[in-house]
């Protein structure tokens, strides 16, 4: 298994990799944004992007978006194929790109939102904290790329102060010394989990 920096020659892979993220949002049932070949292809022509491969059979991917003039950077779109699920792939991934990001974009925070509790756990492990989406870029587009969400209505009726997802950020001047501080317990996340969906299915009732 090789993870690489993605570039021109990967660009093949792309409807694959789109095709497996739309797949795994209908097997989940949860919000994953969608993204075009032609998006995907213009990351690994910037070389904002990684690659996981077995040989010539596509594994992994995840990519970077900078945003607010390069001021926070997101690690967005981590798809694992589900031949090679359950092998801690995908944490090999997200570190991956987490230090690609901090080669690439050194002084940028670093955020993201999932309703993941797997990719909670792995950005915890990587000095994320959980916050509040106030403490995220503020650059509309971004939060566009939300549309293609099946919980964008929530997202939408909240001001875009809080959805289904969990914001989650890593700031560099406050990296800690201390990884076990970081690290939040997934029950933990399970419990933010569970508040969020009762506290918006009693809205919807």
């Amino acid at each position: 298994m090789q993870i690489v920096v993605a570039t021109i020659s990967h660009t093949p892979y792309a409807q694959i990799i789109c095709d497996t993220i739309a797949e795994s949002s209908k097997v989940r049932g949860t919000g994953i944004a969608r993204r075009t070949p032609e998006y995907v292809i213009s990351k690994m022509e910037a070389g904002n992007a990684v690659i996981a491969l077995e040989g010539d059979v596509f594994a992994g991917f995840c990519y970077i978006e900078a945003w607010g003039h390069e001021k926070f950077i997101a690690n967005s779109g981590l798809i694992v194929h589900p031949d090679f699920r359950g092998k801690g792939l995908a944490k090999k991934i997200k570190e991956e790109i987490f230090t690609l990001s901090r080669k690439r974009y050194p002084d940028a925070k670093i955020f993201g939102i999932t309703t993941g509790l797997a990719v909670m756990k792995i950005n915890s492990d990587l000095g994320y904290k959980p916050v509040t989406f106030s403490e995220l870029t503020t650059d509309e587009s971004f939060w566009k790329g939300c549309q293609t969400c099946k919980n964008f209505d929530v997202l939408t009726r909240t001001e875009q102060k809080m959805c289904l997802c969990t914001g989650m950020l890593y700031d560099p001047s406050k990296e800690s010394k201390s990884t076990e501080k970081n690290t939040v317990k997934p029950p933990v996340f399970n419990r933010l989990k569970q508040i969020k969906e009762k506290l918006f299915l009693k809205k919807n009732k």
